[in-house]
């Protein structure tokens, strides 16, 4: 009996965190992180406000299981638009791809970059991993680009270059440089893939 008891238990908790793991999603994408308040998913959720906190450490899990989610919609889409041709048409399809992904679930995607964690809180292992799949999705075309680079050195330099493509969708959309209207975000983002694989390409062509 005590077996079935803490089976049961176990089942209400999982079917909790699955409940407010989708609820909080919802919320995130229509209001953005902002209006994610553990009071308004306790009530949406139609459990108490302390039970939150016995299907998560803290909010600061939930809204990371949330953000893993996101994570995987990103990495699906990223996959859908990758094309096995060079390393250039790749790339920029994956930019364009994270581009559109931005515009449609722009309070999602915004949500990846506008959490924090407490100071001196780690990073789970399971959303560092989610995290990472993404920057692997580059090292293919820069493995073409860059053939004498090793595993290692092209991990980093794919966090450079997606750091460099989030930059022009995040100010591009936020338009706070200049107004950006959609067609020359697309085009500017068109000409920092060039740039970027044309310079990766000449870098190669030097350490050969």
């Amino acid at each position: 009996m005590n077996e079935n008891n803490a089976d049961a238990g176990a089942d209400r908790r999982t079917h909790l965190r699955d409940r407010l793991i989708d609820i909080a999603q919802e919320t995130v994408a229509a209001q953005g992180l902002a209006g994610l308040k553990a009071r308004d998913l306790a009530a949406a959720a139609g459990c108490a406000l302390g039970a939150i906190y016995t299907a998560f450490h803290d909010l600061d899990e939930l809204i990371l299981r949330v953000n893993a989610r996101t994570l995987a919609r990103l990495e699906a889409a990223l996959d859908a638009a990758f094309v096995d041709a060079e390393a250039e048409q790749a790339l920029e399809a994956m930019a364009r791809a994270y581009l559109s992904f931005a515009r449609k679930d722009e309070p999602s995607w915004r949500a990846l970059f506008e959490h924090r964690l407490p100071p001196g809180a780690p990073v789970p292992a399971w959303y560092a991993d989610a995290r990472n799949r993404l920057f692997s999705r580059l090292d293919a075309p820069l493995a073409q680009l860059l053939p004498g680079r090793d595993a290692t050195a092209r991990a980093a330099l794919a966090r450079t270059l997606f750091s460099a493509v989030h930059g022009v969708v995040a100010l591009g959309l936020e338009e706070k440089i200049a107004e950006t209207p959609p067609k020359l975000l697309d085009e500017q983002l068109g000409v920092l893939i060039r740039l970027l694989a044309a310079g990766l390409m000449m870098e190669s062509a030097r350490l050969i």
